[in-house]
């Protein structure tokens, strides 16, 4: 069974949805490991079989606080207790909806980048129609260089297959038009080094290709990227919404004949469904998921992070690169 470590104080509504999630994580056959004060951490637990276990951390990193800073004068925070068990060798992967920042500096620093990795990316899952489409990088580095862009297709190539299973993945580039030329100096340069990198290049993708089967990766930086993912769940929430105010002029037995097929749309694009980001690039299966996250996403990302480590994600990548 796979062993996940999962902070639990991270997150708006921790510690009650990151314990809850565990649980239910832990139906699905992901071997959990709290980590964070163990008095609070059992009174959510409530004598629940079975439980799971749990680590000692009496830190906490918060949302507003400098992630470097917070990272080096809180030794025992939740996050980095729980990343050093993955360093340790204790369990496989780690999970946090707290402080992004504070995770990726704290990977870097305890698990080390993967040789080779120039800055290691999130890779989010976007439901796209057929298989979902990986997004990288979707927060963690805001600006790039070309040669960032290139390594982050590979990378996002890897994680399709290994994650997602795609055999051969498309990859694209999100830019203002699908011509080689369009884009800033920063797309224009990256195009041509993937291009010549080892994967299945498309070329250039726009904002609306994301809505379809069109690349099963696409890259850009890390600022676009996590403009788009969030403006992306606040329209799939716009349209649920008025899907359920159209549902509201149906009688009862129209609803009832419609509900099924509405609570399946809705389950499709609930970016819940999907959990968190992979961060790719690090030396350990580690996901980084909204500060906002219910029970339902922590749960997601947990059964994400042992999907990494079953599909032996940072082994294929470190092989991927070291073949460049």
């Amino acid at each position: 069974m796979t062993s996940i470590a999962l902070d639990a104080l991270g997150g708006d509504k921790a510690p009650g949805e990151t314990v809850a999630g565990a649980l239910e994580a832990m139906g699905d056959g992901v071997d959990v490991v709290l980590v964070g004060p163990a008095d609070v951490i059992d009174a959510e637990i409530g004598g629940r079989t079975p439980a799971p276990r749990i680590v000692e951390a009496t830190e906490q990193i918060g949302m507003g606080d400098d992630p470097a800073r917070a990272v080096r004068e809180r030794p025992d925070s939740t996050i980095a207790v729980a990343t050093r068990l993955v360093a340790d060798g204790k369990v496989a992967g780690v999970v946090s909806a707290g402080s992004t920042g504070a995770l990726l500096t704290t990977a870097v620093l305890t698990l080390k980048r993967i040789k080779g990795v120039l800055r290691p990316a999130i890779a989010s899952i976007w439901p796209t129609p057929g298989t979902p489409t990986l997004i990288l990088d979707s927060g963690a580095n805001p600006e790039v260089k070309a040669e960032h862009l290139a390594q982050f297709g590979v990378m996002g190539s890897v994680a399709s297959t290994a994650i997602l299973e795609v055999e051969k993945p498309r990859v694209g580039l999100l830019s203002i038009g699908e011509e080689a030329g369009k884009g800033r100096t920063l797309e224009k340069e990256a195009y041509a080094l993937l291009r010549d990198a080892p994967i299945e290049f498309i070329g250039n993708v726009e904002g609306r290709d994301v809505a379809e089967d069109v690349a099963d990766v696409i890259v850009t930086d890390g600022f676009t990227g996590n403009v788009f993912l969030k403006t992306a769940e606040g329209i799939a929430r716009m349209v649920s919404g008025y899907a359920l105010e159209a549902m509201s002029l149906l009688d009862a037995s129209q609803q009832a004949e419609i509900l099924p097929l509405m609570n399946e749309m809705r389950e499709r694009i609930d970016w819940e469904t999907y959990g968190g980001g992979h961060l790719l690039g690090v030396n350990g299966a580690v996901v980084a998921t909204h500060g906002s996250s219910s029970r339902k996403s922590i749960r997601s990302s947990l059964r994400m992070a042992a999907t990494a480590v079953d599909g032996d994600l940072v082994s294929k990548i470190k092989t991927s690169l070291a073949a460049l």
